[in-house]
């Protein structure tokens, strides 16, 4: 019985790390809604980390960030390529310890919450999903702040915006994209994880 957990548990993750891999490399990881471009790459590890615990969440969230940190390698965007310039390290960290974080912390919060409202599962699902984009968008701005601020291109940005501080920066930089990927993240991750918990419990 065990071995067969063991086999079921690794092919689940399995199957969660090849569609976080397929969404990262295709537009199916991102929703174009006018100019914006939403990612959809914290859906895998929202239900990976409520699905199947703390150690899956922090597995998923290191396949996310080694595909950030690639992305950043190859300079597919101005500001992952200044910073990745000016510390490979200090972007290893953004890219892949932020999102880490992220999968661990959704697992130990979700499950947090599901011994606070026993009887509200479908509720805490959702929430879970919401919890997930909102801790990867906090992570990972959070580090960028405390490493890249001072970056050039980083002050670039600022001075553009019209962001007179830290906060100021971070609220316009990530605007009305960060709250799209926040409802998305919620409504899917959501909608999947508590047909698959209630699969999982009966069998």
């Amino acid at each position: 019985m065990k071995n067969r957990t063991n086999v079921r548990w690794l092919t689940q993750l399995a199957l969660l790390v090849a569609i976080l891999l397929v969404m990262n490399y295709t537009p199916l990881g991102y929703l174009q809604v006018g100019p914006l471009s939403a990612s959809l790459l914290s859906v895998p590890v929202a239900i990976g980390a409520m699905t199947m615990g703390p150690l899956a969440g922090t597995i998923l969230g290191a396949a996310f960030g080694i595909t950030s940190f690639l992305q950043a390698m190859e300079g597919k965007s101005l500001l992952s390529a200044a910073m990745f310039n000016a510390s490979p390290v200090g972007t290893f960290v953004v890219c892949v310890v932020s999102r880490v974080l992220v999968g661990l912390c959704t697992a130990l919060l979700f499950k947090a919450l599901c011994k606070l409202l026993p009887k509200q599962e479908k509720i805490c699902c959702f929430a879970g999903g919401l919890l997930t984009a909102v801790l990867n968008t906090v992570f990972f701005m959070g580090v960028l702040v405390l490493l890249f601020y001072d970056l050039p291109y980083v002050q670039e940005l600022a001075q553009g915006m019209g962001a007179t501080n830290v906060l100021m920066f971070v609220v316009m930089f990530v605007g009305v994209q960060a709250v799209i990927e926040w409802v998305i993240c919620c409504l899917v991750s959501g909608a999947v994880t508590v047909p698959v918990r209630k699969y999982l419990k009966l069998n």
